[in-house]
């Protein structure tokens, strides 16, 4: 090797070694300050963990799917309300009280929030009834592709022009009234000029639960097709103050508000388990607490209505104490039963009068089958045509006895609801004091005259103390006492003796008369209770 190659050789080898050391030093300043730089940021966000998104996963369509299915099936219904010559006294619209308006009582309080819900124009101040025409909204499902369509009966009660639209149809189309059902506050109207009409699917109100899903669809505030999602909360419940004996609603926490009227309540499958109807509510609006009517109600009404145009019930003319309460309790205890259903009055010239019952018969079976409550009672006679017969059989004075009865049209025998109150007792008379907490006296024949009183025996309650034993059960002052225990009560004297055989804890019933304070005529009512430790 020449010097030329050598020199040219050991030139290469000092490059490359310069090149080499270069290299390792731009990677020890890059680490270097890599470093720093994580050691700085690590004063930010101690032992932080950069966040990272997942790929996209599809979740559950199951509402979706739901609402998809069913909305084509929920309508908008619009009510027209023409200027009245004189202003209507119905039910209010916008938010009618489950509970009897009070003339002193605007809304005021912590009980008054139970509403039917329709909602009125959202955003004006319009109402049916109003010298001017007036507007409301509701909603409703199709249940037939013939154009029958159900909703509540409020939502179009008594008004001039119904309405109805449908999901992507700006189109609305008349409606007229089929036929409708106070007592279940149902209705069915039919829509012409629509057609491929898509029906909901019916399901049984039987098959839930509590804890079930539950879906509403409807037009809350006249915003159609909401659809909101909940839970069935309770069954078989019965409103505060809601006097009806049809109607035993499910409750749900799916959110429904006024608008949502007579729309459906779905099931997870999509199937209609009941009609929208009420909520609980201090505001008007939703609340937690949402009604609706089971649809196995509404299918036996509306198969009723489609058919006669109405829905016709069976009675055989008695009002009894609702079972679920202390009253009911104590009137079957004092008579040494615990199941079974009390008679408080017996109808006039009704089916029962007619067959021999009277007031204060304990019905327990009917064809041979046990009576449990009021409800089994209802169901039974009902459910019986207006024409056939049935076997009551029913305790007296201790013994059965049994009564073949015709049953009645119930809308024949009690055509209206109303029921008569205590009446409004003199202020202080003179009076025994008797150890259930009221003063009684004797009543003279002339008294009985101008009282018109025509039973015999019995004696005046003249005053009720508060708090007491009496005020507690429903005695009232000016109330006329029958008898106690099924033992008949002509003097002060009976009342005494009869209290020195009663000893604290035993069950008390009376049986006493008072008067309707718009008939004036005296009525039979039975009350009870438990006779407490402390004297009174």
């Amino acid at each position: 090797m020449s010097l030329f190659d050598k020199l040219r050789t050991q030139k290469l080898l000092s490059f490359t070694l310069i090149l080499f050391t270069l290299s390792i030093g731009i990677v020890i300043g890059t680490l270097i300050n890599s470093g720093v730089k994580a050691a700085k940021d690590s004063t930010i966000a101690p032992g932080a963990t950069p966040l990272t998104i997942p790929n996209p996963v599809q979740l559950s369509t199951t509402f979706s799917q739901i609402a998809k299915q069913v909305e084509p099936s929920v309508v908008n219904i619009s009510t027209t309300y023409l200027p009245k010559a004189q202003p209507r006294t119905g039910n209010r619209r916008q938010q009618q009280r489950l509970t009897p308006p009070d003339d002193d009582d605007q809304g005021q309080g912590d009980d008054n929030f139970l509403f039917r819900f329709f909602g009125g124009n959202p955003f004006g101040d319009s109402e049916p009834g109003q010298s001017r025409r007036g507007e409301a909204l509701g909603s409703g499902v199709v249940v037939d592709p013939a154009g029958y369509i159900l909703t509540n009966n409020h939502v179009v009660d008594k008004a001039d022009r119904i309405q109805v639209k449908f999901m992507s149809d700006p189109t609305e189309y008349d409606a007229k009234v089929v036929g409708v059902d106070p007592l279940t506050d149902l209705a069915v109207i039919r829509v012409e000029g629509k057609r491929n009409l898509v029906p909901a699917k019916i399901g049984n109100s039987e098959a839930v639960d509590v804890g079930d899903w539950a879906v509403a669809i409807g037009s809350p505030f006249g915003f159609q097709a909401t659809v909101t999602a909940g839970i069935i909360s309770a069954k078989e419940r019965d409103i505060p103050g809601d006097t009806t004996q049809f109607q035993h609603f499910l409750q749900t926490d799916a959110a429904i508000n006024p608008g949502n009227s007579g729309g459906p309540l779905l099931n997870a499958r999509g199937e209609v388990i009941g009609i929208n109807t009420a909520i609980a509510s201090r505001s008007g609006g939703y609340q937690g607490i949402g009604f609706a009517l089971p649809i196995n109600t509404a299918v036996q009404v509306y198969n009723d209505i489609i058919k006669n145009g109405k829905v016709t019930r069976g009675s055989i003319g008695v009002k009894f104490t609702p079972s679920d309460t202390d009253r009911a309790r104590n009137l079957l205890r004092a008579n040494n039963l615990t199941e079974g259903v009390f008679i408080q009055n017996v109808a006039p010239g009704g089916p029962a009068e007619k067959a021999g019952m009277k007031d204060g018969d304990i019905i327990v079976s009917i064809n041979g089958k046990p009576v449990h409550d009021g409800n089994e009672l209802v169901n039974t006679v009902t459910a019986t045509p207006v024409g056939n017969a049935l076997n009551v059989t029913a305790l007296r004075d201790g013994k059965r006895e049994n009564f073949k009865i015709t049953v009645g049209d119930l809308a024949q025998i009690f055509p209206d609801n109303a029921g008569g109150n205590a009446p409004e007792g003199p202020s202080k008379p003179e009076g025994t004091q008797a150890r259930f907490g009221m003063t009684i006296q004797n009543l003279t024949q002339a008294q009985r005259q101008n009282l018109g009183v025509k039973e015999s025996g019995g004696v005046q309650v003249t005053s009720v103390e508060t708090d007491s034993f009496a005020e507690e059960i429903g005695l009232v002052n000016g109330c006329i006492l029958l008898s106690i225990n099924n033992k008949p009560v002509n003097s002060v004297d009976d009342v005494r003796r009869i209290q020195g055989a009663l000893k604290p804890g035993d069950a008390v019933a009376f049986r006493i008369l008072v008067q309707d304070r718009s008939t004036k005529q005296w009525m039979s009512e039975f009350v009870a209770g438990t006779l407490p430790n402390t004297p009174q």
